[in-house]
């Protein structure tokens, strides 16, 4: 896919004053060496523009729109005037987060991500930050947050140094969200839970800046931990919080299983990406798929001579069975390979491909359906075996 054509994921970072969200996303800025962040910022008072230019010399890669909150400030059009700034094809971003201010309500800037006309944008996700150390207290002031948890792609339980052992297990227990939850200090948490970075290349000559921000961050060090084992107070392994999933099938799945089972996705499966062969139900495509938290979607491309004929699948998540997630996968296999399904049968697939005036920018088909479900208290399946784009977990 050529650069002007790529999707570029746009995360939404939420949570109330206090939480953790610009350390996190500092963190984010140091760990993905090659990977090119755009943010756009919004807070009350002071802005630590500063810091995160430091962190990653974003530059002109950062839109900030000072005091206000962005729900009430600016509507979908006006969201896109800064999308269509950071996805242009010059600025060479891979990912953008916008990290909402701590007073936001994030329902209303999913609702107006995915009404975005951008063709650029693709949507990466609600994460909701949360201090572990001041839940009680924050869910005193503001109960509302019982329900920007329950519409959350994936919570990131930060500040978790602060709280005893006994009351952070009680605490995961009353969050009352079917999404991944992971945790974390200081907003250390894997960028691969976010999005795909870049792998970092070798580099010859003169040192770049991201070699001098060896992600130092508070109670770690400057040193890799594969190499470096006598380091003492040296921070656990960013992956720890998760577990990915890989499967591989060189015999096409069965579209009719494969949704059965993304309809009943279980609670902590907070991504899946890759591709998929279909087989006779479609010999002449394969399919992207890429789904966050209830979002889904599929992007059929044609199958080229030099393509192997397979399905690739990663699957990462909080709390998953692996070995369970696995044995699904593995019974969507189709049984026979070379016997063409019925009519009907890409028709649950087909429902998540983008009409083809979507990939322009409309998505007029799409825009009432996800205003209702995102307008939903109720977090339940729009139709039997079917599921909205952003409904809250499937359990």
């Amino acid at each position: 896919m050529n650069s002007a054509s790529k999707q570029i994921p746009v995360l939404v970072l939420a949570g109330f004053l206090g939480s953790g969200k610009t350390t996190l996303l500092n963190h984010l800025l140091r760990a993905c060496r090659g990977t090119r962040i755009g943010a756009i910022v919004n807070d009350f008072g002071s802005i630590e523009i500063d810091a995160m230019t430091v962190a990653g010399r974003l530059g002109d890669s950062t839109v900030s729109l000072g005091n206000g909150c962005l729900c009430c400030a600016v509507d979908s059009s006006e969201l896109d005037l800064y999308l269509d700034r950071l996805t242009r094809p010059a600025a060479r971003l891979d990912v953008i987060v916008i990290e909402a201010s701590g007073l936001a309500e994030p329902q209303e800037l999913v609702k107006m991500l995915l009404a975005s006309e951008n063709p650029r944008v693709m949507y990466g996700g609600l994460v909701e930050v949360v201090d572990a150390a001041e839940y009680d207290a924050t869910r005193a002031r503001h109960p509302e947050i019982e329900r920007h948890l329950a519409i959350a792609d994936l919570v990131v339980l930060n500040k978790t140094d602060r709280v005893e052992e006994a009351d952070l297990a009680r605490l995961r227990a009353s969050l009352g969200t079917g999404a991944a939850v992971v945790e974390s200090s200081y907003g250390q948490v894997d960028p691969e839970l976010f999005f795909d970075p870049k792998p970092i290349t070798e580099r010859i000559g003169q040192l770049a800046f991201d070699d001098l921000l060896d992600d130092q961050e508070p109670g770690g060090c400057a040193e890799d931990h594969d190499h470096h084992t006598g380091c003492r107070g040296h921070r656990p392994h960013l992956h720890a919080g998760y577990e990915s999933v890989a499967f591989t099938s060189d015999v096409p799945l069965d579209p009719r299983r494969l949704m059965a089972f993304l309809d009943t996705r279980p609670e902590g499966l907070y991504r899946i990406k890759g591709f998929v062969d279909f087989g006779a139900a479609d010999p002449r495509n394969r399919y992207g798929v890429h789904a966050v938290g209830r979002f889904l979607r599929f992007h059929p491309e044609a199958w080229t001579g030099e393509r192997q004929r397979r399905t690739e699948l990663v699957l990462i998540g909080a709390g998953i069975d692996a070995p369970a997630l696995e044995r699904r996968l593995a019974a969507c296999v189709t049984e026979d390979p070379h016997e063409t399904p019925a009519e009907q049968a890409m028709w649950g697939v087909l429902r998540y491909v983008p009409e083809p005036e979507q990939d322009k920018g409309a998505e007029e088909n799409d825009r009432p359906e996800q205003d209702e479900e995102l307008g939903r208290d109720a977090q339940e399946p729009d139709e039997a075996g079917e599921f909205g784009e952003l409904t809250g977990p499937v359990g």
